[in-house]
């Protein structure tokens, strides 16, 4: 029987009513860890879309309650018995879990996101980590994590020991969003993508992720970078970090004919990459549609259900290519100390997007993020 001994305040999620967020502050039990598993004091966590969407997930395809959270930063409280590459005192950033077994075929060879318990190991939660005050159980290890927590419960995959290049808590609590949105969105240019100095990109979706992806494709010395957006605050920003153009959608009356027009106008011949974070079917088509031949359609953020149709002689005779994107194809232990290597030299500006909420303040960092007011919303413990 699990030992519930951690006393912890964590953000609780319970069906959503009317198409609203249920979100809660409790003061919680967190039972203690396995010994595949290491206790963390959560400094801070990004908010991240599929937190959202995920607390919109029927009952009978999700636990609930359950503690969310997928991009958690802390310090090693405690660690499990099989715990060697952590130790109490260790700064960590958390990022996805994975089997990384040896029978795992991507596993194996470097491309964890892609494991064949991804979902398993992260999109459902793991009933009993919690117990809330009435004593009911609450799920949890979402994502290997669960980081809406002052104390989580970490797999040890999703533990990224950071200490060697972390100079304080301060820092880690900028960098916390590295575990997902942000290694997703540089990740789906130099991973995925891997474009090359002098190549010509458009980032449809300027949030997070679209934002890391423009900072990336600078860092790779693209001729062309395109952001594309309808709220100008975000392409202002996105022309300060690396854009060499913006087009701003708000104003547009045919908006797949008109965003193709305005893409093509800056490159004739088409863009050698297009980075969607949009999800929007129109919007998907156009970066396809404005790629030139041999160019790369990469997808990040697309729904169950979503059908792209394609002309598959037109798609035969360019060459072209689409690219699914989960977590920018990183491997999280190399990639998110490559991504504090790029901050330190100033490559990455990411303190451009973050905003910090205290925990408590968790609403008004939804509206923020829901009305465009904030990029990253990053809450603090």
């Amino acid at each position: 029987m699990a030992d519930y001994t951690i006393n912890t305040k964590a953000i609780v999620t319970t069906p959503s009513k009317d198409g609203k967020l249920n979100w809660n502050m409790h003061n919680v039990k967190l039972r203690n860890p396995h010994e595949d598993e290491v206790l963390v004091r959560v400094v801070a966590v990004g908010i991240c879309h599929t937190d959202i969407v995920m607390s919109h997930i029927p009952s009978e395809y999700g636990l609930y309650p359950k503690v969310l959270g997928h991009e958690g930063a802390g310090v090693v409280e405690k660690v499990g018995s099989k715990i060697t590459h952590v130790k109490p005192g260790d700064y960590v950033v958390l990022s996805f879990d994975s089997c990384e077994n040896s029978s795992c075929y991507n596993c194996k060879n470097g491309h964890p996101s892609y494991c064949t318990a991804f979902t398993a190991k992260n999109v459902m939660a793991v009933p009993g980590v919690y117990k809330l005050e009435d004593g009911q159980a609450a799920a949890g290890s979402y994502f290997g994590q669960s980081s809406f927590s002052e104390f989580a419960l970490v797999q040890e995959k999703s533990a990224v020991n950071v200490s060697d290049l972390i100079k304080s808590e301060e820092e880690l609590k900028l960098f916390a969003p590295f575990g997902c949105g942000f290694q997703t969105g540089a990740g789906a240019v130099t991973e995925t993508a891997d474009v090359q100095a002098g190549d010509e990109i458009a980032v449809f979706g300027l949030g997070g992720v679209g934002m890391l992806a423009v900072m990336a494709a600078r860092i790779r010395g693209c001729r062309t970078i395109i952001g594309v957006d309808r709220v100008q605050s975000r392409l202002d920003i996105a022309k300060s970090v690396g854009a060499t153009h913006v087009i701003n959608t708000s104003g547009f009356e045919n908006l797949e004919d008109d965003v193709a027009a305005a893409i093509r106008s800056i490159c004739p011949a088409g863009t050698n990459c297009n980075v969607d974070t949009t999800g929007v079917l129109g919007i998907v088509q156009v970066g396809l549609a404005a790629l030139q031949p041999k160019g790369q359609l990469v997808l990040i953020g697309i729904m169950r259900g979503l059908t792209l149709p394609i002309d598959l002689g037109t798609f035969l005779a360019t060459g072209v290519s689409i690219r699914a994107c989960i977590e920018g194809s990183a491997l999280p232990k190399k990639y998110i100390p490559q991504m504090i290597e790029w901050y330190r030299d100033g490559k990455l500006p990411i303190e451009k997007i973050i905003k910090q909420y205290a925990a408590e303040d968790f609403e008004a960092a939804l509206e923020e993020m829901h009305t465009g007011a904030v990029i990253k919303p990053v809450l603090i413990w």
